[in-house]
């Protein structure tokens, strides 16, 4: 499994991720893939880099220039610019956005990545400032320079495809900031809630460390937060950011391969409960919601309830993150009035789905390894499709997919 590991240790803005994710590439495509990213379309805007050293780490500078010139990182103010209503006149909204990366030269992925991660700015903005994501205004020179992040970051990972993305405990830094509206605390009232659910800790540089664009961008792709799983590093990258702290201001990016070395995977949820007064039909139904809201596995078995009555037993893992959504569904879609819920360490192997060509068509194989083992099962549908067409039982199909596997 491809694993991206970002270690944000010393906090994250979308300058610093995309100059880290673009050292992961050789150093030809890397002009090539700014080349591409400058020719987008973006009115006005042009990326640049430049090769610095923080700390005694070489590592690269991303400039983005608006009209020429740099904008100055003021914190909060820097990349978001939120305008009070009487002064519109460098001012856009959220729909303006949205047309603008709409009109962009890029893949539809990194188009609908950007929208969504400045989606959670502005919805961030409103929440701080107590209005409505429609009516959020942002300083255009402002919103062009966290744009420009945006689409970089977003074009760079949808490039590296990696499986899984992770990240470390995110820093923040401490201490206050001055912005548009005044003096504020850190992390800014933005940033704190584009982090709400993640792990934070002010660590021990004052100043802003992590930005709004940088937590959006994290709050989006990152998939576990965390100490680095276990994993064979393939290549780095530093991005350095435009301050001298004592400690290297730099986002570390490492891709490579992550190892199954028979631990455990995490803590998982086990919810369960008890009926008796349920249909079969509303059964599945229910099953169905709950898998929907967010459990990995559901599944029911026979039980004898009180009073002789035979009933069901309702089961689902979930991770803990989807604890509520999965709560939620089992108390809507039940009849159940009480849960019974406990963790258990999860094991797992490692999963992946590559395409086999035969001469009756694609067949999608499902490959997990671990544990000193290796399984393949080719899929049901593509199996049960094949029997279908050559009028033979399933279990022909699957002998004559694990047959083309051996000759290739």
């Amino acid at each position: 499994m491809k694993l991206l590991y970002l270690d944000t240790g010393m906090g994250a803005a979308g300058d610093m991720l995309s100059a880290a994710l673009l050292e992961l590439f050789p150093a030809d495509e890397q002009k090539k893939i700014l080349g591409e990213i400058n020719g987008c379309g973006l009115e006005g805007v042009h990326s640049e880099t430049e090769t610095v050293s923080r700390c005694g780490i070489k590592g690269t500078l991303m400039h983005v220039l608006i009209d020429g010139a740099q904008e100055e990182e003021s914190s909060e103010a820097a990349e978001h610019h939120h305008e009070h209503h009487h002064d519109h006149h460098h001012a856009v909204h959220m729909d303006d956005i949205v047309r603008r990366i709409d009109s962009l030269k890029l893949p539809e992925t990194v188009r609908e990545d950007a929208k969504a991660v400045y989606q959670r700015i502005a919805a961030a903005e409103a929440k701080v400032h107590g209005a409505e994501v429609s009516e959020v205004h942002f300083h255009e020179v402002g919103m062009m320079d966290a744009l420009a992040d945006v689409i970089t970051v977003s074009f760079l990972i949808r490039r590296l495809a990696p499986d899984r993305i992770c990240t470390d405990t995110v820093t923040t830094g401490f201490g206050s900031v001055h912005c548009m509206h005044g003096i504020l605390p850190v992390p800014a009232p933005a940033t704190e809630k584009l982090l709400e659910g993640i792990p934070v800790q002010a660590g021990t540089i004052e100043g802003e460390l992590c930005t709004p664009t940088g937590a959006a961008l994290l709050g989006y792709f990152v998939d576990d937060f965390g100490p680095m799983p276990p994993m064979i590093i393939q290549k780095s990258g530093y991005g350095c950011g435009k301050k001298e702290f004592p400690k290297a201001n730099c986002v570390r990016a490492l891709l490579g391969e992550m190892v199954s070395d028979g631990q455990p995977q995490g803590n998982i949820l086990c919810i369960n409960c008890n009926v008796d007064d349920m249909t079969p039909e509303e059964i599945a139904f229910a099953t169905e919601r709950i898998a929907a809201a967010g459990a990995a596995e559901v599944y029911t078995v026979p039980a004898g309830m009180k009073k002789g009555r035979p009933g069901i037993q309702i089961t689902a893992f979930c991770a803990p993150d989807r604890k509520d959504a999965v709560l939620s569904a089992f108390f809507k879609h039940t009849s159940t009035i009480g849960v019974r819920a406990f963790f258990q360490t999860g094991y797992r192997m490692e999963s992946r789905v590559r395409e086999l060509e035969t001469p009756e068509g694609t067949v999608h194989i499902k490959e997990s390894t671990g544990f000193d083992q290796t399984r393949r099962k080719a899929d049901y549908d593509d199996a049960a499709s094949l029997a279908i067409r050559e009028n033979i039982s399933l279990r022909e199909a699957r002998e004559r997919i694990r047959a083309q596997e051996v000759r290739i």
